[in-house]
């Protein structure tokens, strides 16, 4: 199965929500029949597929608009968990959610690493740290 269309994907959701809806109310994916799991995976992997190469190439429609958010958007991009980014940084994911949750200040070094390895506009890190 291929999604090519807004409105497919749509329509593919809505089924893969009633599956969902079924399993949260019904104890599990064991209330599913054999053909119904078959049909939610196929549904999934077609949802996953559009989104991954269509969705992917559309303008963000929200450009970021604080740190936090930066972050996050860094951490969608490169399908990194807070512990990833983290190391990548340098720091310890304690340190980073501090920084993420507004607790901590950006310092120096930390602002040239946000620059160096993840390319974040020098400018967007002084106005928002």
């Amino acid at each position: 199965m291929t999604i090519t269309t807004e409105s497919e994907y749509q329509t593919v959701m809505s089924k893969i929500e009633v599956y969902l809806q079924k399993v949260t109310h019904s104890g599990g994916f064991k209330s599913l029949t054999p053909d119904e799991v078959n049909d939610l995976q196929t549904l999934s992997l077609a949802a996953e597929s559009y989104e991954d190469h269509v969705l992917q190439l559309m303008p963000l429609t929200r450009k970021p608009d604080s740190l936090t958010d930066m972050l996050n958007l860094k951490m969608f991009e490169l399908k990194y968990k807070q512990q990833d980014l983290a190391a990548l940084l340098e720091i310890t994911p304690t340190r980073l959610s501090e920084i993420m949750n507004g607790k901590r200040k950006v310092n120096m070094d930390l602002a040239k690493r946000l620059y160096q390895k993840l390319n974040i506009d020098p400018q967007f890190i002084l106005e928002n740290a």
